[in-house]
């Protein structure tokens, strides 16, 4: 049984130790990732193939487009879609269990090259620099994604390429998020950027945010801050992974928290990229991660019920 270590930080690891061809560099890294999964359900990744001038042409491109008018905004809401793909505008999102929506607007882009009946992606013609840097970055991410998910599986003693054909063309998500400025005296009561969620899909690729907020509740109960460095993007387990090894890899609660009142007026945007298999996927819990002390906790579905259900709770589908 692993010591049940309290982290104080989240772990930082390099991807290059993991691609490199040296066996023992490999290794480690995958017992390093695992280690850190099993504890805390994140981490933070260097060398994952975002390049700077990339994340700033997202970043800015990104502003400029939840800088314009709501009623330009709105073209791109498709509501048909269940929030799936194009904006969601604000209001539209409550997490699980609470009552007051989440304080942002987002907007959704899904697979470059749409198979089967995956809908296309809905992109801004006002803001062609936008779409064309969220599909490099969709691209990027969904590749360290696979990257990590091999990893994962050496971690729990599958074939290395066990995830390889469940996310190939996956319902993964990347999300461009605008947390707009907040008016400390009408702010509804309760209501915050992000309640308290954990994400739904196998594990999400978060692009550095641009100011801090993010937290992560510790196993003791107690929340800490994650603040990545520039060069990095953090990585967790959603709940479809965490239900795959029955809780082995946890998925932790997480949460973005308002400013400071004299920094309520300003804007943070945040770019997660949530990665989904396609929605075939088998979640029952492998069997190697049950045993006497760890019973199954969850009942069996697929991920395309699962991720319906959730859907349904986060009020995005009727």
């Amino acid at each position: 049984m692993q010591s049940q270590e309290l982290y104080d930080e989240i772990p930082s690891l390099d991807l290059a130790d993991f691609t490199s061809g040296d066996v023992a560099r490999k290794a480690q890294f995958v017992q390093q990732l695992g280690s850190a999964f099993n504890q805390i359900g994140f981490v933070a990744i260097r060398n994952h193939g975002l390049t700077d001038e990339l994340t700033g042409r997202l970043y800015d491109s990104a502003q400029a487009f939840f800088s314009a008018p709501d009623a330009v905004k709105q073209q791109y809401e498709h509501p048909e879609l269940n929030g799936q793909r194009g904006y969601i505008g604000k209001g539209k999102e409550t997490a699980k269990g609470f009552k007051v929506a989440d304080l942002k607007e987002f907007y959704h882009i899904g697979q470059p090259e749409p198979v089967g009946d995956m809908p296309a992606n809905v992109l801004p013609a006002e803001y062609p620099a936008f779409g064309e840097a969220a599909l490099t970055a969709y691209r990027t991410l969904e590749n360290a994604g696979k990257q990590l998910l091999r990893a994962i599986a050496l971690y729990l003693e599958l074939p290395e390429t066990y995830f390889d054909d469940k996310v190939q063309n996956g319902d993964s998500i990347l999300r461009a998020l605008h947390y707009f400025p907040l008016d400390p005296d009408s702010t509804p009561d309760g209501a915050v950027r992000a309640a308290a969620h954990g994400d739904i899909n196998l594990i999400t690729l978060l692009m550095g945010a641009s100011a801090d907020g993010l937290q992560v509740l510790r196993r003791d109960g107690k929340w800490i801050s994650i603040t990545a460095l520039p060069d990095q993007v953090v990585v967790n387990v959603g709940d479809m992974l965490d239900r795959l090894t029955n809780h082995k890899l946890k998925s932790t609660i997480h949460q973005v928290v308002n400013p400071p009142r004299e920094k309520m007026n300003q804007s943070r945007y945040s770019i997660p990229f949530f990665m989904h298999p396609r929605a075939d996927m088998n979640l029952t819990s492998l069997d190697s991660c049950i045993d006497q002390q760890h019973p199954k906790l969850y009942v069996d579905m697929t991920a395309g019920e699962f991720l319906d259900e959730r859907l349904r709770e986060l009020g995005l589908k009727k």
